[in-house]
């Protein structure tokens, strides 16, 4: 939230804003909010996939379960209490070593048992149809469009 309203507060627009975060049951919900930036301030994915891996080391698989996590905003200046929040998410497990070359940050560790493949190794379609940002943009796209004709009219 804090993101789409100081933007709609800059730009006096709507404004949309998401955060997305991984968090590990075994973990006490880390990374979380510093998903982006857990093996340093770089933001360096081999980083941070080498800190969760060294995290979780000895870590059977049956204890790595782990969520990917969006929230997704749409603020109106001035019109903060009546922001619109959806949110997605995805659970999965953390595997012991990277698989597949797509996608991005921790992808190629975060396995879908449902699916039987990591997001790294998906499609961006397949991702796409079940990914915690996929839902939340889905929820937000059917949404959005009553919010506004609210936000209009008051």
């Amino acid at each position: 939230k804090l993101k789409a309203h100081k933007m709609a507060e800059f730009s006096n627009l709507p404004t949309l804003a998401d955060d997305s975060g991984l968090s590990v049951d075994k973990l006490n919900g880390a990374p979380g909010v510093y998903s982006a930036r857990y093996g340093g301030e770089a933001h360096n994915d081999a980083l941070n996939n080498a800190k969760l891996l060294a995290e979780l080391g000895g870590v059977p698989r049956e204890k790595r379960q782990a969520t990917f996590h969006t929230t997704m905003v749409v603020s109106w200046p001035g019109r903060f209490e009546d922001d619109l929040v959806t949110q997605g998410e995805i659970r999965g497990e953390i595997l012991t070593y990277p698989k597949g070359q797509g996608n991005f940050g921790y992808d190629p560790l975060f396995f879908v048992p449902d699916k039987g493949k990591t997001f790294a190794e998906m499609t961006v379609d397949e991702k796409n149809a079940i990914s915690h940002r996929g839902q939340a943009l889905r929820k937000l796209l059917a949404e959005l469009p009553i919010w506004w004709k609210k936000m209009e009219n008051q």
